[in-house]
């Protein structure tokens, strides 16, 4: 049902395009910054930290209403998410165990953003569709069982992505301000509408991320071309 309503929209955002004067459509450029976690019910959350990663891509705004008060926005970015392990002890089944460590999930999101635009200030809001690429899982778990001496174990560069759902539906809302020569700054917020661990992956963090979702507010500077 999300996939259908996703592609309905793309149908939509395609007829636009397609009726829309050549020259009043503009590319665009952007990049900056996500500041990301996770959402869902998550176990042992407070060991899950924030991590800052990099956005940035192309863009192409299509005018519906003159003076560019209403435009479809379709963008393709790279885009990093993730977290960061906080060095705190919690108990599991194993014993008394600390992770600490990195974990980036590397996408390519394709947002299709309704922009509305008066005196500059921008509002916009639209489903986003978004593939991962890889993963880079950077974790080294200290494990302390009730008897005998604590492990160490480390994981480098593991890159195993399948115990996870690649493909993702979500959404993006934001704000933002867009000057006369195109630049922009925009404060937005993604989300995902399903979990990222495939539901019959219980050892995945042990079973900590089964029902977890990507989330990231995104701060980043656009431009869009001037037409000619």
């Amino acid at each position: 049902m999300k996939k259908t309503a996703f592609l309905a929209t793309a149908l939509l955002a395609t007829a636009a395009i397609s009726s829309a004067q050549a020259q009043d459509i503009r590319f665009g450029l952007r990049a900056g910054a996500n500041y990301s976690n996770l959402s869902g019910n998550i176990k042992n959350e407070d060991t899950y930290n924030n991590k800052v990663g990099f956005l940035g891509g192309v863009m192409l705004n299509v005018p519906l209403l003159a003076d560019d008060l209403l435009s479809i926005q379709p963008e393709i970015l790279y885009s990093q998410k993730g977290f960061e392990n906080k060095p705190t002890e919690f108990s599991s089944v194993l014993g008394k165990q600390k992770r600490e460590g990195n974990v980036n999930y590397n996408y390519i999101d394709v947002p299709l953003l309704l922009k509305f635009k008066a005196l500059g200030f921008v509002a916009e809001a639209g489903p986003q569709y978004s593939y991962l690429l890889s993963s880079n899982n950077e974790t080294k778990t200290t494990t302390t069982p009730a008897v005998g001496s604590p492990t160490v174990s480390e994981t480098k560069d593991k890159n195993d992505v399948s115990g996870l759902n690649r493909n993702e539906l979500g959404y993006l809302a934001g704000v933002g301000y867009e000057a006369t020569n195109g630049l922009s700054l925009n404060l937005r917020y993604t989300g995902a509408f399903s979990d990222f661990v495939k539901s019959d992956n219980s050892a995945y963090f042990n079973g900590d991320l089964k029902n977890a979702r990507h989330s990231a507010f995104q701060l980043s500077l656009g431009y869009l071309i001037p037409s000619k």
